[in-house]
């Protein structure tokens, strides 16, 4: 019984990881596609150079 209460945990464990994971991608995409955008529409500074779009 132990055994099987055991493989039905790991089992409800790893199907989780994998939802988790699934999101991350998303959140993953959606991050690398406003990263792209803030490059293409950056806006000039006062000088009329193309400034960072980030303050890091």
């Amino acid at each position: 019984m132990a055994v099987l209460l055991l493989v039905l945990l790991l089992a409800l464990l790893f199907a989780g990881l994998g939802f988790v994971v699934k999101v991350l991608w998303w959140v993953a995409i959606v991050v690398l596609v406003i990263w792209i955008l803030g490059f293409v529409f950056r806006s000039a500074d006062s000088a009329g150079t193309r400034g960072r779009w980030y303050r890091w």
